[in-house]
């Protein structure tokens, strides 16, 4: 269909010529073609025409006459970027139902550089630029592409304002190879830019500076700040090539993260991007070995109990009670006498390092911030945290990999307080669309994930999260608006805010420490896990155990849609420890061994009447001069009873942490258990209820 109003070069007058003339050539040639003169603001008329003729849209090439008055705004306007909308408009629908259209926009290099006395003209093709560009992403699903082109051509237009010679030079059909391709069934070019003319096709795409950030977090904002740092506004070097507004918009939210993560941006806040970093620029040669500013934090028990509040940590739980009052947490309450950091804890102060924008001052890191995604995390510790003080984190960076369609930057982190080394964390960034410099695939460095046993988990634990557990979290330093923002969740993809990796990896951590080491910080070694999907705040967590020894396999789950979020995942134990009663002499003189000895004796008279009526399974840990000395259990549960000295295979009901002497004093009755529970003599993990039942192995306490 060839639609030509017939204008002159003014804008003025009405013709079939033009069209016709065309239409003639056409036929001429052996193609098929109709000529139609209504107005483009008809845009119904014009596809109705083609449908009447042809019976379906393939091409809506919108190409109009030019107006070079400015005072003619208006006119051109309802001509080009109207018109071109109308006719548009009313092909879309008939596109969508044949789920193909390839649209054409004509625009200009007067629209994209501007042009003496052109604004009119400019605004409108550029306005066409802008309307396609969005076609493009809205049509995208229904298989309908729109590209535009900034064609050069003679033309009755051109002839005006051109050389004859070039006018016959510059011939149209050195522009239409270009838009039959963009209209063929096989090209997916999609929102493309497209200068063409004298058999000469190029490309266009935007280019922005690295730019600069130039305020710092709670400070204003002036203009001299602008003004000194306007050479490195508009230096483009390493420039980027943004091709979207969500990468446009995500530039910004990089800047909101790298400010909200440190308490100020520092005395060179232009050390941060400000916008994305092109991806192309990794050099491992560079990188690897590199040591970022150090980085330190100063906490006290407050931070402690937020970290064990955001990872899941609660008063409700009966497992989290104390000695000194039944809804008091040794994780929860800093005047607990064995108040204690949850061993996860180790993560918080060494994440600074990648919090506060480090990695964005190595060498040969020129990488996009926007895309870094966190893979997996290693944590070891040296000895039990500290619930206070000032802990001093390095990190190196220890390898840098290449997965082709990213990258994986191993960072090292040491933590030290006090000069002692106290932690190590190993993060693994995956950083997408980094990849391909030529790297290798894998590191000896990286501590690797290892599968779980084919068998049936020995433990499952089940914990609820929260619809609050992000933003409780978040106040333990990760502050990514992604976890708390609807918009920012829902411009990287998600439904809603999700739940930090490291929340769901402080949960795992938490109930492998309550299934297997009773609690006890000191018996964590060191945990590893690979994050595979995200959680949404609200959801449950499902971790699964299998026990090998002193190690824990992991793997956890979405109870709710049985994704897996953490694999590869494991926990491994002390297998020692001076903490732990399998590292001391058993007996050594104690006076609770001939208690034990006399509830050998009763169990072995009365063993299965005793587990008719108890049905419960105690574990003993007496201490001495303040250590663990022995370690007993009561088994009234399996078999016909047993009284075992020494470590446990199975798992307690209820544990119980007593002095000798204090021990001694209760079976005789000079010491009530009710008051040195309360007092802290008497410590009880597991099944509290389950304590009355102990009265049956402890009666008679003459005899004992």
């Amino acid at each position: 269909l060839v639609n030509d109003l017939g204008a002159d070069t003014k804008g003025g007058g009405k013709s079939s010529a033009a069209a016709d003339k065309v239409v003639e050539e056409i036929k001429a040639k052996g193609g098929k073609a109709v000529a139609n003169y209504d107005s483009v603001e008809d845009g119904e008329k014009l596809i109705q025409a083609a449908l009447d003729s042809f019976g379906r849209i393939v091409l809506s090439n919108i190409s109009i006459s030019q107006y070079t008055y400015f005072n003619y705004m208006n006119l051109i306007q309802r001509i080009h970027l109207r018109g071109s909308f109308l006719v548009t408009r009313a092909a879309w629908n008939h596109m969508k139902n044949q789920k193909f259209g390839r649209i054409i926009m004509t625009a200009s290099a007067a629209g994209i550089y501007g042009n003496f006395g052109q604004a009119n003209y400019s605004a409108a093709k550029l306005g066409m630029l802008g309307l396609a560009n969005t076609l493009a992403i809205e049509g995208r699903k229904y298989n309908i592409h729109c590209n535009t082109i900034a064609p050069v051509a003679g033309s009755r237009l051109t002839e005006t304002v051109m050389p004859p010679d070039l006018v016959a030079s510059l011939k149209p059909e050195y522009v239409s190879p270009l838009v039959l391709w963009l209209c063929h069934d096989q090209c997916q070019e999609n929102g493309g830019l497209f200068e063409v003319g004298a058999g000469w096709i190029g490309k266009l795409r935007w280019e922005r500076s690295r730019g600069r950030i130039v305020r710092q977090k709670n400070q204003p904002m002036n203009p001299e700040a602008v003004r000194d740092q306007w050479d490195k506004i508009c230096d483009f070097t390493d420039a980027t090539k943004p091709a979207s507004t969500g990468e446009s918009l995500q530039s910004m939210v990089s800047v909101l993260l790298q400010l909200e993560s440190q308490e100020t941006v520092g005395a060179n806040p232009t050390a941060a991007s400000a916008s994305a970093v092109s991806t192309s620029g990794i050099n491992p040669a560079q990188a690897i070995g590199q040591k970022l500013p150090p980085s330190t934090f100063n906490f006290n028990h407050i931070q402690c109990i937020l970290y064990a509040l955001g990872v899941g940590m609660s008063t409700k739980d009966p497992d989290h009670l104390s000695h000194l009052c039944c809804y008091i947490c040794l994780f929860l309450y800093e005047g607990h006498p064995d108040f204690s950091c949850l061993p996860t804890f180790g993560v918080i102060p060494s994440q600074a390092a990648m919090m506060d924008g480090g990695l964005s001052s190595v060498p040969g890191l020129n990488i996009d911030f926007t895309q870094v995604l966190h893979g997996e995390q290693y944590l070891e510790l040296y000895k039990p945290l500290p619930t206070s003080g000032e802990l001093t984190s390095q990190a190196t960076i220890a390898d840098v990999l290449d997965k082709g369609s990213g990258a994986v930057i191993i960072l090292d982190v040491n933590t030290y307080s006090r000069g002692e080394l106290v932690c190590f964390n190993q993060f693994s960034v995956f950083v997408v669309g980094a990849g391909g410099f030529g790297g290798k695939r894998t590191s000896e460095k990286a501590k690797a994930v290892l599968p779980p046993p084919q068998r049936a988990p020995d433990a499952v634990v089940i914990d609820s999260t929260t619809r609050d557990q992000a933003a409780l979290y978040r106040l333990s330093g990760d502050w990514n608006p992604l976890h708390i923002d609807p918009s920012f969740a829902a411009m990287g993809g998600f439904q809603a805010p999700i739940l930090h990796g490291l929340c769901s990896f402080g949960f795992a951590a938490r109930h492998v420490l309550k299934q297997f080491a009773a609690n006890d910080p000191s018996r964590f070694k060191s945990i590893k896990v690979r994050f595979v999907k995200p959680v949404l705040p609200g959801q449950s967590l499902q971790t699964e155990m299998w026990k090998e020894g002193n190690r824990i396999h992991i793997q956890s789950k979405v109870k709710e849609t049985d994704a897996v979020v953490l694999s590869g995942a494991y926990i491994d134990l002390h297998a020692t420890s001076e903490a732990s009663p399998e590292n001391l002499p058993q007996g050594g003189g104690l006076q609770s061994e001939l208690v034990f000895e006399e509830i050998r004796r009763r169990i072995k008279d009365l063993g299965s009447e005793l587990v008719k009526k108890v049905n419960a399974v105690f574990s003993w840990e007496i201490t001495k001069d303040g250590k663990n000395a022995a370690q007993w259990t009561i088994d009234l549960k399996n078999g016909g009873g047993a009284l075992h000295k020494g470590p446990y295979p199975g798992k307690a009901d209820l544990t119980f942490t007593v002095s000798d002497e204090n021990f001694v004093q209760m079976v005789q009755g000079k010491l009530n258990p009710q008051k040195a529970f309360f007092s802290g003599k008497l410590k009880a993990r597991g099944n509290i209820m389950l304590s009355q039942k102990l009265e049956v192995i402890l009666k008679d306490y003459a005899k004992l």
